[in-house]
């Protein structure tokens, strides 16, 4: 065990390591493990094959600890310098009666007890007792006192959370729509004034055409028709002289003869 810890270090001072991880390393007692590691949250010592707790380490600020798949089977008490603990796995150890529990009576943030394949499970009204020797204790094996599971009300949990964030969305939601509708009043105002504008500047097009081009229009109009009606006489009289003498006349001969003669 002792080599397992100075490999997780990595050098780094004991005070600063907040997890450690110490599964299968094989030892039957806690050796190495120091009061040094003031600042540990989280420890795991899965599969050591641990058959007693002495020497366990002051941690004042340990909230979690795995001991499942080990030997133990007493020796609860030296945990409790440990106050904070609020997660704490015995699963698959050697632990047979309530007795050996009665140092978690101490615990007064225990939350979360986990004693799963041990002897002492096969109790008649095992649950209930537990539960009344721990009354902080709401998880027992992965439930609470109603059979409801862990996953479930930390789901529940998380839900009320983000129910709580969805309702700060929806005031959001409903501030926008507020603004986008005082927007849409004032484009309608924008447009109803740049209307009133472009109809105080609109200009008839009859308007436009008398002040600019109607009179020259006319007059050049007049003066189409007077030429086209002067061409149009030229060609009728055109018409008149080239058109033969009416019958009866007699024609003279470009010699002044007259025929006849």
């Amino acid at each position: 065990m002792e080599k397992r810890i100075e490999l997780e270090k990595r050098g780094r001072n004991p005070a600063e390591i907040i997890d450690l991880t110490l599964d299968n390393c094989r030892s039957t007692n806690i050796v190495g493990l120091t009061d040094e590691f003031v600042a540990l949250k989280t420890l795991s010592l899965i599969n050591v094959g641990l058959t007693s707790l002495k020497g366990f380490p002051v941690l004042p600020n340990l909230r979690k600890l795995e001991l499942s798949d080990n030997r133990i089977s007493g020796g609860l008490n030296f945990l409790l310098s440990s106050a904070k603990l609020t997660h704490l796995n015995l699963s698959g150890n050697k632990i047979k009666d309530l007795e050996t529990l009665q140092p978690l009576k101490e615990f007064q943030n225990l939350k979360n007890l986990d004693l799963f394949n041990n002897g002492v499970t096969n109790l008649d009204t095992y649950r209930d007792k537990v539960f009344g020797l721990l009354p902080s204790l709401r998880f027992l094996d992965g439930f609470d006192m109603d059979d409801h599971d862990a996953e479930s009300e930390e789901g529940n949990e998380e839900g009320s959370e983000d129910e709580d964030v969805n309702g700060n969305d929806d005031g959001d939601d409903d501030a926008n729509e507020d603004y986008s509708d005082d927007d849409s009043e004032g484009s309608d105002e924008d447009d109803k004034d740049l209307n009133d504008e472009e109809g105080g500047l609109d200009i008839n097009d009859s308007d436009v055409d008398d002040e600019y081009g109607g009179e020259d229009e006319d007059e050049e109009d007049e003066d189409d028709d007077e030429e086209y009606q002067g061409n149009q006489d030229v060609e009728d009289g055109n018409d008149i002289e080239e058109s033969p003498p009416a019958r009866g006349k007699k024609r003279k001969h470009e010699d002044g003869s007259e025929p006849g003669n």
